[in-house]
């Protein structure tokens, strides 16, 4: 599903969010309006058909039904409040508003040669860290990394961010962000341009296990579960990076730059029965 800031039809964007949620569950629009607070089953895929008009005190339930927190929240409440609006001006301000909210937290989706940038820890450390440090050497900022980083290697790293558009530099030497966050694109990209990073951030993950409780929070569930629940917990994953997204779009200010894994993988092999009720390993035919 896209970025909501890249909706400007509120049915669509709850048209798309259903879709997902009954791509991958058992979802049903009696289960939506009901999260929603609607006494209708079927209200929503009437609003939907464009049978039913959504009101503007309603939608902050239906944003908050779909998970929406932060500027999403708040982005989708606009758009609805656009589509009421009566009159130039009130569409207009309406229109302008929302513009704002998309421009000041806008996503980058990267492509070609952008997939680069997640190759390495260095690139997305210090794009969150050069920021924060105006008027520091590449020297200093290599210090304010926990990981080992010549100052050399800022120089290089911090080269690579600016041909790459993610980073731009002012006439005092002070670096800024060009986009509030990044995005990779489709999940199934991840494999590909991500793999790396992700198997550096996971073992500084080990290393991090060590630091005091009041730097680090970490915790774990061992499950058993089906191929259906491995769909929904996906999802509740998806909607988590989201809102912690929303929560860090927010600040400004960075006082620390930090990492949050997500890890969700199998520690046995599959248990699925053949037709006697004995288990068999993924890969095991009849004969």
């Amino acid at each position: 599903m896209k970025e909501i800031i890249e909706y400007t039809d509120y049915r669509k964007f709850i048209q798309d969010y259903y879709d997902e949620r009954k791509r991958t569950s058992a979802f049903t629009w009696r289960d939506f309006a009901r999260d929603a607070g609607f006494s209708s089953a079927v209200y929503l895929k009437y609003v939907c058909e464009g049978k039913k008009n959504l009101s503007v005190g309603a939608a902050g339930s239906v944003a908050s039904a779909m998970g929406l927190v932060g500027f999403e929240h708040t982005y989708f409440v606009l758009m609805v409040s656009y589509a009421h609006a009566k009159g130039d001006e009130a569409k207009r301000a309406a229109f302008e508003e929302r513009c704002a909210l998309a421009n000041a937290h806008k996503v980058r989706v990267l492509g070609g040669e952008e997939f680069n940038y997640f190759k390495s820890w260095k690139n997305v450390v210090l794009r969150e860290l050069a920021p924060s440090m105006p008027g520091a050497k590449p020297l200093e900022m290599a210090k304010a990394c926990k990981q080992p980083i010549t100052a050399a290697e800022v120089s290089e790293t911090l080269d690579f961010l600016l041909r790459a558009k993610l980073l731009t530099k002012d006439k005092d030497g002070n670096y800024h962000q060009t986009d509030k966050a990044v995005s990779i694109g489709s999940v199934d990209a991840v494999p590909v341009a991500a793999r790396d990073l992700q198997r550096q951030m996971a073992e500084f993950a080990v290393k991090a296990v060590g630091l005091p409780q009041s730097e680090r929070d970490m915790s774990g569930l061992t499950m058993g579960i089906t191929h259906r629940a491995y769909e929904r917990i996906k999802k509740e994953l998806a909607d988590c990076r989201r809102r912690i997204m929303a929560i860090v779009t927010e600040d400004d200010d960075t006082e620390q730059v930090y990492r949050l894994n997500l890890q969700l993988f199998p520690m046995s092999e599959s248990l699925k029965k053949d037709d006697k009720g004995i288990p068999k390993k993924e890969g095991d035919h009849e004969e």
